[in-house]
């Protein structure tokens, strides 16, 4: 069993400045480096303060340089915002810089206002998400890049730095949605599955995936699976099970609602419209492991076998959820 954590950065009403914000995950994340934790990942968002980290890139040298063994992940760069060309210059140096530490998640992104503000169509994100991955990869692992798309055409570049990591930092792809499972499946990429899905959901993408990798004649054997989850932890259930009420209640408020909604007939996005109080209890009842450490544990050995989890990607809802999953929780599974 592995764990990582899944990093936000938010910042709700401002109660304190951005810099305290930064060194309180930066104290957290030095926790993880100590803790028995395979990596840190780090998300990045633009233009609200569910999570200012606008560049996971930073945000990952400015780790490695507080840290000793922790591995660092992007969770995710969001991949159909950037040249190509360029997010693989800056993933590849970060793996220079940081001695080979780097875990790639790249994702497509949902939030309307993103892609408004970026200036790429909603409709065009999943094909120029897929190109980029794809450029991504060439660029790292030819010599020269070589690639004619739809949004993208390059005739015989050198990208240069090459990462450390041979034949390439390890790979992950964002699966929120059977779409998404069957596209990584069909190429052989990894996949990590998101923290607003279900337990259900998750193992039914896992399931999807799966499928696709057997069909394309790629192989599951050896590859880590993160699933990451909302955590709330503390000395009582009930206690757990405040915390976790009111963490939901500020990622429903300031993230996932109908705001954010781009296709809200979408069976994909049912969460983003639900009533508020439906989707609270919804996270509470079938998203968040939420508990005193006794039934947390319990709850993780339950999920080994309900959704094939092999490595948790935690996003704690409070610090004390932190440093009692840390004491408490991960020693029992090393």
């Amino acid at each position: 069993m592995k764990f990582g954590v899944l990093q936000f950065f938010s910042w709700p009403e401002a109660r304190v400045s951005l810099p305290t914000v930064y060194r309180r995950a930066m104290e957290r994340i030095q926790v993880m480096d100590k803790g028995g934790y395979d990596a840190v990942w780090l998300a990045e968002h633009h233009f609200t303060r569910y999570s200012v980290c606008p560049s996971v890139h930073m945000m990952g040298l400015h780790v490695a340089n507080h840290t000793q063994n922790i591995r660092i992940g992007m969770a995710v760069s969001l991949a159909a915002f950037y040249h190509p060309l360029r997010l693989a210059e800056e993933v590849a140096f970060l793996d220079v810089l940081t001695g080979g530490r780097i875990n790639w998640g790249a994702g497509r992104g949902f939030d309307p206002v993103e892609f408004k503000v970026f200036g790429v169509p909603v409709s065009e994100s999943g094909k120029r998400f897929h190109e980029a991955v794809e450029i991504v990869r060439e660029a790292w692992t030819k010599e020269r890049v070589n690639f004619c798309g739809e949004f993208w055409n390059f005739e015989n570049v050198e990208v240069l730095p090459k990462p450390v990591q041979q034949p390439h930092p390890p790979i992950w792809l964002a699966a929120g949605s059977p779409g998404a499972a069957k596209w990584a499946g069909k190429r052989g990429y990894s996949i990590m599955l998101g923290p607003h899905s279900t337990f259900h959901e998750n193992a039914e993408h896992y399931e999807i995936y799966k499928q696709e990798l057997d069909a394309y004649k790629h192989c599951l054997a050896g590859r880590d699976i993160p699933m990451a989850r909302f955590i709330a932890v503390s000395d009582s259930d009930e206690a757990a099970q405040e915390v976790a009420r009111h963490g939901v209640s500020w990622v429903a408020q300031s993230y996932m609602n109908a705001s954010k909604a781009t296709n809200p007939e979408s069976k994909d996005q049912s969460i983003l419209t639900m009533d508020r109080s439906a989707q609270i209890e919804r996270y509470v009842d079938s998203v968040v492991i939420h508990g005193s450490p006794e039934r947390v544990i319990d709850q993780i050995e339950k999920l080994r076998e309900q959704m094939h989890l092999d490595y948790l990607m935690a996003a704690p809802l409070s610090h004390s959820s932190f440093m009692m999953f840390t004491e408490k929780v991960v020693p029992h599974f090393l």
